[in-house]
């Protein structure tokens, strides 16, 4: 299986296989440009999670705040 065909085909192998080049230093190995594709897109998820968790705590804080009126 070439790197862009396991990438393709099974993720799950593809990342595993990632993760194993990168723990023996066989950085000939990498499929960097997957690699970076998928680090990319993991920080825009986490930045994305992050700010619905916080959009969700400030409607729970405001909604405790009492209504002056």
């Amino acid at each position: 299986m070439t790197k862009a065909t396991s990438y393709d085909q099974d993720f799950l192998l593809w990342t595993q296989q990632q993760a194993e080049y990168l723990k023996k230093g066989y950085w000939a190995e990498l499929d960097v440009e997957h690699l970076v594709e998928e680090l990319e897109a993991l920080g825009r998820s986490e930045q994305k999670e992050l700010g619905s968790y916080l959009q969700l705590l400030l409607m729970h804080l405001l909604a405790q705040m009492p209504v002056s009126a």
